[in-house]
């Protein structure tokens, strides 16, 4: 029985080196590569694979991101290998959680170890589900303690500056550019979808009232009536600047500030 695999790494050298070791095993049916958290999630509701080889340090949604992503959507979570360079803690969380794990540069006999271990559990139906619910929980709780605030890169004039994400008031894309206006700078984001940044901040904190929009909602100053049953709302920038809400998320927006 062919083991339908997705492969997820943000270097692309990396993609194609395990993609190349995977050839190796006949039973290992590679039907995607991703660069990023984003497009694993994706990948996952799409396909469905059985396997999923997923790189721990990926920018904006991590491979613990992903994984808390799809027990949050309560999507059918695949067996996972997680790649990794260097991560003491890492390791030890998934020995503890028996989630398996090969560490970079890759090894193909530590793979077929992976693949082997993978398919006893693929052809006993074991649901990983519990064991990286487990895995997001003890690495969610050390993260809270041991993390430092997450930083959003901006460019400004030239410069390269780092951002506390609290600071961020709001982000726009227009022509697939993203503007990031936080409350000291105004500037250009490296991030290329609003969705992959929005998956890189906290949820509970920033919201998209709009397809073309996130917002901090701490910086919201004031929501505006808009002409039929519309709503805009006003920011804390300098610009005050306002911000469409979408007919989809008024609903969302009157849950948010009890209207």
């Amino acid at each position: 029985m062919p083991i339908n695999t997705i492969i997820v790494d943000d270097e692309k050298p990396a993609r194609e080196e395990l993609a190349y070791l995977l050839k190796g095993f006949p039973e290992i049916n590679v039907i995607g590569q991703g660069r990023n958290g984003v497009d694993a999630v994706n990948l996952i509701k799409e396909h469905a694979p059985d396997l999923v080889f997923l790189d721990v340090q990926m920018p904006g949604l991590d491979g613990f991101g992903v994984l808390k992503k799809l027990v949050e959507r309560k999507m059918r979570v695949p067996h996972v290998v997680f790649a990794t360079a260097y991560d003491h803690y890492a390791v030890q969380a998934f020995d503890v959680n028996a989630v398996d794990y090969v560490l970079k540069p890759f090894d193909k006999a530590r793979i077929s170890k992976a693949i082997q271990r993978a398919r006893k559990e693929i052809e006993a139906q074991t649901s990983p589900t519990e064991r990286l619910e487990q895995l997001v929980s003890q690495l969610g709780n050390s993260k809270q303690s041991s993390t430092q605030p997450v930083k959003v890169l901006v460019k400004s004039q030239q410069r390269l500056l780092l951002v506390d994400a609290e600071d961020v008031i709001w982000a726009s894309i227009d022509g697939g550019m993203i503007t990031v206006m936080a409350k000291e700078i105004e500037g250009i984001s490296n991030y290329h979808t609003l969705e992959e940044m929005a998956a890189a901040l906290d949820s509970e904190v920033f919201w998209r009232p709009h397809r073309s929009y996130l917002v901090n909602i701490h910086h919201i100053k004031e929501v505006v009536p808009w002409f039929k049953a519309g709503y805009m709302l006003k920011m804390s920038d300098k610009k005050q600047t306002e911000i469409p809400v979408s007919r989809g998320q008024i609903k969302r927006m009157r849950e948010l500030f009890k209207l």
